[in-house]
């Protein structure tokens, strides 16, 4: 134990600097998680967080959602909605009518994808596997504490935006004010189910997708 004390004491300049170094121009709100599988900075940051020497900040219009994610904006002219749900997508990213970038990509892309997080993930475990007895500095520390009360922010600002876009959709707004119905993309043939469909309501008869 004593090893592990002193082997994180030696690397905790270095995940400090790189601590330091991270993009203040990026207003996107990151979990734990998340900022885990962000890089190799981000991996060997792993320890800090959970002593809560490094935490994410909540932006105040979540803190504010948390309050009330269905108080009514102060008007429902369209204009206005777009000028609420806007800063909501910068913190929270695309909502889930928007197609993320990595769906155009094909199967090999996405491999290449999965084992990069999992090989940052094993890099981010065993910087965290420095510190002894991880789960009570968690607990003591507020780390636990904090990357609970992250996710229900994240939480109630996904409700306040699609109540917004819900009140746009009843005025008919376009998008950002209300959800994008259009479908920009298509499912390949072999993302298609194999087998007949059993759709409730249809008389018990099956039904193939066209």
């Amino acid at each position: 134990m004593r090893r592990a004390i002193f082997a994180f004491a030696c690397l905790l300049p270095a995940v400090s600097a790189c601590a330091s170094k991270r993009a203040p121009d990026d207003p996107r709100m990151i979990t734990t998680a998340e900022a885990n599988r962000s890089g190799l900075g981000g991996a060997m940051q792993a320890p800090l967080r959970d002593m809560n020497v490094v935490r994410t900040k909540i932006p105040q219009i979540l803190l504010d959602a948390m309050i009330d994610p269905y108080a009514r904006p102060p008007s429902s002219d369209c204009l206005t909605l777009a000028g609420i749900v806007g800063p909501l997508n910068e913190t929270l990213g695309p909502d889930l009518d928007i197609v993320p970038p990595k769906e155009d990509e094909d199967l090999i892309d996405r491999g290449k994808g999965f084992v990069g997080d999992q090989a940052l993930g094993a890099v981010a475990g065993a910087a965290s596997d420095l510190i002894p007895m991880r789960g009570w500095v968690r607990r003591l520390t507020g780390a636990e504490k904090h990357d609970s009360l992250v996710q229900a922010a994240a939480a109630a600002g996904g409700v306040r935006r699609a109540y917004l876009k819900g009140l746009g959709e009843a005025r008919g707004c376009d998008p950002p004010s209300t959800p994008d119905h259009t479908r920009t993309w298509l499912p390949k043939e072999e993302d298609k189910p194999r087998f007949p469909i059993r759709i409730p309501g249809m008389g018990g008869r099956d039904s193939t997708p066209e």
